[in-house]
């Protein structure tokens, strides 16, 4: 599957604001954001114009990168949005959430998404006790999810539930660190959706 390989601190960079793409880093002096908190390029300090499709569009590729996407599939994610019923943006952000890898994330088994994303293609992940290698994979309401036996030792995993202290697993999770699983209570509600993203600009982006 194709994927962005290039330095992450840049998109930081570029969307002008943390989009927490590397753990721990993002907490620190090291950031990027907190050296040079301005677009890269040579003209990266001018002001750009600002207009209507601008702001969208920079709105959709934050939220893309958050999630580590590529234009194609955050495309087929708001195309099933668009078809499902209620608010088109807060569908969206729910398809978003409920990914695998989110979930992984969220439940505090990983620093990042990428981190979480490579754990699930490892086969480090069960969800009712079955392996699932697939970060896209959508998890429902009464899903039980994992770290696999063999996997509970890993210091990439100890590492990150030391740092997701810091974190606060969303109501519509919930995790037993011990165990090293969580559940799905319920499906995320838009306020359960800790996100500086303004959906609606997306669908209007996208509306056009």
């Amino acid at each position: 599957m194709a994927r962005y390989t290039g330095p992450v601190c840049r998109l930081c960079r570029r969307e002008g604001e943390k989009l927490f793409l590397k753990g721990d880093r993002c907490y620190s002096d090291k950031c990027a954001m907190e050296k040079r908190p301005y677009p890269p390029g040579q003209a990266g300090k001018k002001r750009p114009r600002e207009s209507e499709y601008r702001i969208q569009l920079r709105e959709k590729q934050k939220t893309k990168r958050m999630y580590g996407m590529l234009e194609k599939q955050f495309r087929s994610y708001y195309e099933e949005a668009n078809r499902q019923q209620g608010i088109t943006g807060e569908n969206l952000l729910r398809l978003l959430e409920t990914r695998l890898d989110n979930v992984v994330f969220r439940l505090g088994f990983a620093k990042s998404r990428s981190e979480a994303r490579q754990i699930v293609r490892h086969g480090h992940i069960q969800v009712n006790g079955k392996r699932v290698d697939i970060p896209s994979y959508r998890v429902r309401p009464g899903d039980m999810v994992a770290i696999a036996p063999k996997a509970k030792d890993l210091l990439v995993i100890k590492a990150a539930i030391i740092s997701s202290e810091r974190s606060t697993v969303p109501g519509w999770l919930e995790v037993d660190i011990e165990k090293l699983q969580g559940s799905v209570i319920s499906l995320p509600t838009r306020d359960q959706i800790d996100l500086t993203v303004k959906e609606n600009l997306i669908v209007e982006l996208y509306s056009k």
